[in-house]
Formats: structure tokens, C-alpha cells, sequence
């Protein structure tokens, strides 16, 4: 009797590069990604962070460099990338908020969501696509996204229309690229336990606003995405592109 084989998550001999990885989502896919067995270029803004990161995990045995990088100034950051490239897999976990009511948007905090999560991410996108391409190599980009890509939410117009267009243009890429066997994909979280979300948990109408949309009856942490993101970048999920994996509690089923 023959038995199919169990695809393999194991990333030995890949190349990825995590950006946003100084903290929170980007940090937890960057361990993900280095137990699995990757070359992980963890990527910020912040270098002292980035540095004191890497050594733990060298420490850890796992094979990791660090680049300082914005991914908002796309010149520099592309560069960078070209050079330091090409890689295998892409995790692009930067991203910025400034929530607000619609009717008090400010030009400048639209410009700067819209530079990070659309401009920024379409560009690195597109730099570590290119290294494939010129290097025959077949990828796996994922791009963080957001449940926000699939509905609304209060306070969030802009950066529910930042999310909307990451899904848009990963879908786009998806089919541009599949002949080139790179794959594009997005993962789509619920609230998540961080740093930067502890103002919304800790304002009561917003905690049980959320409590309510979750049906799994709890936020997320970011372990919660280290295996989404292991799935998506390995041959595990070889026949995936174009996709949105939502790691959202259950929030967007209705």
C-alpha cells in the first residue's frame, strides 16, 4: 500500500528575512522561522534592539543576522535588501497605526500609515521578488495583514484601508509570480497581546467590543502566529497563494 508523505515544514537551507522583527508579531515569526531551521535577517528601525535580539538567538544556536531598516524610506530599504538578498522567504511585519475618528484624520498621520503599510510593503515586496526571479529561485513572501482587511472597525478607517490594499496587491502579485513559482500569501490576525495594543485592552468599552467579536472568547498572542507562519513558508502549504490565513478567533465567520 502506498502512503502519501507528509509535506515538510523543515526550513533548513532557506533564507528569510523578517521585517518589524524588534518586537511583537515580528519578533515571534522570526523564532518561528529560526527553529525551523532558516537563516533569519531580523529588520528594524531600532538597531539595539535588533542587536541584543540576535545574540539571544545566536545564543539559542540558531543561525540569525540583523539589518536596520525602514521600510518607509523604500530607496535605502530596497538597496539594502538587494544586497543583502536574494531571500527565500519574506515576512513583512512592519506596519504602523494611528487610530482615530475618520472626521479627525490628519493628512500627515494617513500619509505615514499609507508609507509603511502600503508603499513601504509593496516595494519589499517587490525587491525580494525580483531576487528570485534574476536568481531562478522559488519563494514564499507573506505579508502581515489584519482581520481589518476584511471588515471595519471603529477608530481604524485608514488602517483598515492600508489592510485592504495589502490584500489587494499580494493577490495581484500572486498571480503575476506564480509562473515564477513564488508564492504570495497573508496572514490575517485579530488583536494580538502586544506592546502597542495594551491602550485599546485596557479601555473597557474596547475590551468588550473585542471579547464580542472574538468567538474563541480570547486576544491573540503572538504564539498564535509563529505556526501560521512556519506553514506558509515551508512546502506544507506548497498549492497556497494568493490567500488570506485568518488568525482571527473566529472574528470575520459571521
Amino acid at each position: 500500500m502506498h502512503f502519501p508523505k507528509t509535506p515538510s515544514f523543515d526550513l533548513k537551507g532557506k533564507k528569510a528575512l523578517v521585517t518589524g522583527a524588534s518586537s511583537g508579531i515580528g519578533f515571534a515569526c522570526s523564532v518561528a522561522l529560526a527553529e525551523a531551521g532558516a537563516t533569519v535577517t531580523i529588520a528594524s528601525r531600532r538597531s539595539d534592539m535588533l542587536q541584543a535580539q540576535s545574540q539571544a538567538m545566536l545564543d539559542k544556536g540558531w543561525d540569525v543576522n540583523y539589518l536596520t531598516l525602514d521600510v518607509a524610506d523604500v530607496k535605502n530599504c530596497c538597496n539594502a535588501v538587494k544586497e543583502k538578498g536574494p531571500f527565500d522567504i519574506l515576512v513583512n511585519s512592519a506596519g504602523l497605526a494611528r487610530h482615530g475618528l475618520s472626521v479627525d484624520t490628519e493628512l500627515d498621520d494617513f500619509d505615514a500609515v499609507m508609507d509603511v503599510n502600503v508603499r513601504g510593503a509593496y516595494f519589499l515586496t517587490q525587491t525580494v521578488a525580483k531576487g528570485l526571479i534574476e536568481s531562478n529561485r522559488k519563494g514564499s513572501l507573506i505579508n502581515i495583514s489584519s482581520q481589518m482587511a476584511k471588515v471595519g472597525g471603529q477608530e481604524r478607517a485608514v488602517y483598515c484601508a492600508t489592510k485592504h490594499a495589502v490584500e489587494g496587491f499580494s493577490k495581484a502579485m500572486a498571480i503575476e509570480w506564480g509562473k515564477n513559482g513564488i508564492r504570495v500569501n497573508t496572514i490575517c490576525p485579530t488583536f494580538i497581546l502586544t506592546d502597542l495594543t495594551k491602550k485599546t485592552f485596557t479601555d473597557p468599552d474596547k475590551r468588550a467590543w473585542l471579547e464580542d467579536k472574538i468567538k474563541l472568547g480570547r486576544p491573540g498572542e503572538v504564539e498564535d502566529i509563529m505556526g501560521a507562519v512556519v506553514y506558509l513558508a515551508s512546502n506544507a502549504s506548497a498549492l497556497v497563494t494568493g490567500s488570506s490565513l485568518m488568525v482571527d478567533g473566529g472574528w470575520t465567520a459571521e
